[in-house]
């Protein structure tokens, strides 16, 4: 009998598998992660029905008695504040080791405090990909953010409002002429020497690679493809904790779309930054995303 959970990838358990590790994150799932997972229904038969059987079992997780990072945190913190693991590290029910694991959150992870500010024996309340639950702080740090940095991107956003939509490219210049876009895009007409999509939009936006530096250069290092998937410069946070500048991406089979969060709710409404296509071009707005989003964060 084997089970199969589905993400980004696949993997099997079957009775004389090892314990599960339980390393469930937002960097192989899109929107919310699964709240719980206690109970497996196994249905032998297809979709036509016949015999089930349930099988039970307890998540493992990490061992969170190897010691402490460097920068671990001990004392309190701002309500709110993010948090970024510096191990995989397990989200339990309660501040202790004999509580239950929820899930484990991966090494690098940002979670926000949810327990006003101060840990409970060693331990903090923490939302992670819409969970929340407790976490050690032994291997917790404190993320220090440069609003300066953000702002920077911010306002390189803006100076691309209002100009055209260019598929494959990315370039800008205040004052300069806007640029026209006609069609349906990848088969679009573009005029002018202006415009960008929505990946050469963030590239510039946030600096990537760091000699992206000219706005009115034009450019496109990157796809949704490359924003969709972790590296050194990027990496996969939950929309709980979103900041500003931070940007949300999406790709399936080819098809995707990208924009930098300015504020709102990163499951509700955000007022956000994008090159949003042919007949709306590089616009300032009001909008929300579906699942099929996950956050990013590059500062």
């Amino acid at each position: 009998m084997s089970v199969k959970l589905m993400g980004r990838g696949t993997r099997l358990l079957s009775p004389q598998s090892p314990p599960m590790e339980g390393r469930m994150s937002t960097r192989s799932m899109s929107g919310h992660s699964l709240k719980w997972l206690a109970v497996l229904a196994v249905v032998a038969a297809g979709c036509g029905g016949g015999q089930s059987s349930v099988e039970s079992f307890e998540l493992k997780g990490v061992d969170e008695s190897v010691g402490s990072s460097a920068g671990a945190i001990t004392t309190c913190v701002t309500a709110g504040s993010s948090l970024q693991t510096t191990t995989d590290l397990n989200l339990r029910s309660g501040p202790g080791t004999t509580y239950g694991i929820l899930l484990t959150m991966p090494g690098g992870a940002i979670a926000k405090e949810a327990g006003g500010g101060c840990p409970t024996s060693g331990w903090y309340k923490v939302t992670y990909s819409g969970v929340t639950g407790w976490a050690s702080g032994s291997y917790l740090t404190l993320v220090t953010t440069s609003t300066t940095t953000r702002d920077a991107a911010i306002t390189k956003a803006k100076g691309a409002m209002g100009f055209s939509y260019w598929w494959g490219h990315g370039a800008w210049s205040p004052g300069a002429a806007v640029g026209s876009c006609s069609g349906s895009c990848p088969s679009c007409t573009h005029s002018g020497s202006y415009g960008a999509d929505c990946s050469g939009f963030l590239a510039k936006a946030w600096v990537v690679p760091s000699t992206n530096t000219n706005v009115a250069s034009d450019s496109h290092p990157y796809s949704t493809v490359s924003f969709n998937s972790d590296t050194s410069q990027w990496w996969t946070i939950s929309r709980d904790v979103l900041l500003k500048a931070d940007a949300l991406v999406y790709n399936v089979d080819g098809a995707g779309h990208t924009f930098l969060y300015e504020s709102g709710d990163g499951w509700g409404s955000m007022w956000a930054y994008e090159c949003k296509g042919c007949a709306a071009g590089c616009v300032y707005n009001l909008r929300t995303a579906t699942t099929t989003y996950h956050a990013i964060r590059h500062f």
